[in-house]
């Protein structure tokens, strides 16, 4: 079938995975448009004639995700309703090979770190002056702030530094510089995003830089909200904590992955870190930040978990009462040190351990959202859906954390900031009213 050629050509970028990767393919399609190429995120007219599908090789079902996707555009190509299909991500980097095998139907693989190279098949050149001019993918009203590349940690169980490579940190007068940017664009909160935040700074400063960086964005004018996301426990920088609490705009949030609490799974896993010195942490932070959101995420079915591992982690939880939990059941990755060790739990049982923990959680969830009622607060206007509106304090993030249900006869501003008392709470999501 004859292909329908535009006059004029628009890509569609269509983004799979985490929040890095979709900096990356605003970074992306801000380059385009600055090209004067035509470029949506998502574009549901399905009005463009070339896709971009920036992929995620994390987890296996994260890669099926991205294979079907890829087959997907691959198929409307056949049909005739796409000229191009272009590949890039995590998935690319990792299997370029592969799939250039498998689906050679896409017109060009690419890895993460080859931006330039994609920029030529449209004949476009990179523009390095380009700090901070992003086509956002998300709401005006919030952006994420990626500032550093890749990871120099050796998780047993991680294949991010393969698709990643090794830590590579972003200056503070770049990041300062896009942050400013985005705060002209409508963006009032800001989300730290990194494959490790703690680690900013050692490459090319030789120390720890966070908390110089976050004072740095605490006083870019119009930046209300400041978000922490991937700090690793591990030799965490406790100064952080003191900038966290001298300054008003960066939220009492702080997003820890800890992916088990065992002793035996956390050296199995590599982790740099024991149970005792965690809990160490945890009450170090939680004094010197009080009402401090703490979140976590959790691996369970790492190869030679044991029911007493899976126990330590309910016990730790019912310990330390964190206030946002997420799981993961473990994926078998291929050139990642655990792959030596034998994969034996079975994925229902992987499943079943996941669950029988998040069930503690959401318990621990609903009584703390219940000490919430009758409390108000400084609440963000997200969305509209189905006539209501809802919103997040300071102590939620987006897509994994809470939303407040906000009961209002007022018309309000999507990215406005409101008062909001708590008038009935649930296991993830609160409800409320505005107050003056």
């Amino acid at each position: 079938m004859k292909t329908r050629t535009r006059k004029q050509d628009k890509v569609n970028i269509i983004t799979l995975g985490c929040s890095k990767n979709m900096v990356d393919s605003e970074v992306l399609s801000g380059q385009l448009k600055a090209n004067e190429i035509d470029v949506v995120h998502e574009n549901a007219k399905k009005d463009h004639n070339i896709v971009i599908v920036n992929t995620c090789g994390f987890i296996d079902k994260a890669k099926e995700e991205s294979i079907n996707t890829i087959l997907d555009q691959v198929e409307l190509k056949r049909k005739g309703k796409l000229d191009k299909v272009y590949v890039t991500g995590c998935l690319s980097e990792r299997y370029k090979n592969n799939l250039e095998t498998e689906i050679p139907e896409v017109d060009a693989y690419f890895g993460t770190m080859e931006l330039p190279l994609i920029l030529k098949q449209f004949e476009a050149d990179y523009k390095a002056e380009l700090i901070g001019e992003r086509l956002l993918a998300t709401p005006k009203h919030y952006a994420y702030l990626k500032i550093s590349e890749g990871c120099n940690r050796t998780c047993s169980f991680c294949a991010i530094p393969l698709m990643r490579g090794v830590h590579t940190s972003r200056t503070i007068e770049d990041l300062v510089k896009e942050a400013e940017k985005l705060v002209s664009m409508g963006v009032k909160e800001v989300m730290l995003i990194a494959q490790e935040l703690t680690y900013y700074g050692l490459d090319i400063y030789k120390k720890r830089m966070l908390p110089d960086l976050l004072n740095r964005l605490a006083d870019v004018k119009g930046l209300e909200w400041i978000r922490l996301h991937y700090a690793y426990p591990s030799k965490f920088p406790l100064e952080i904590l003191d900038v966290m609490r001298q300054r008003d705009n960066i939220c009492n949030y702080l997003d820890m992955p800890l992916q088990h609490a065992s002793d035996n799974m956390l050296k199995a896993m590599r982790r740099q870190i024991t149970k005792a010195e965690m809990d160490d942490l945890i009450a170090n932070i939680r004094s010197t930040v009080p009402g401090i959101c703490l979140r976590t995420t959790l691996i369970t079915g790492f190869p030679g978990e044991t029911r007493d591992d899976v126990d330590t982690v309910k016990s730790f939880l019912q310990q330390h009462r964190f206030d946002r939990v997420g799981i993961f059941t473990y994926s078998h990755e291929e050139n990642t040190s655990a792959y030596e060790f034998e994969d034996t739990i079975p994925a229902e049982e992987k499943e079943a351990r996941a669950q029988e923990i998040m069930e503690v959680q959401q318990e621990i969830s609903y009584e703390k959202n219940q000490e919430k009622v009758g409390q108000t607060f400084k609440t963000l206007v997200d969305k509209k859906e189905s006539g209501r509106y809802l919103g997040r304090t300071e102590f939620d993030s987006v897509e994994v954390d809470n939303e407040v249900i906000i009961q209002t006869n007022k018309k309000l501003a999507l990215g406005e900031f409101v008062n909001v008392k708590i008038t009935k709470a649930y296991d993830y999501d609160l409800e409320g009213e505005i107050v003056d």
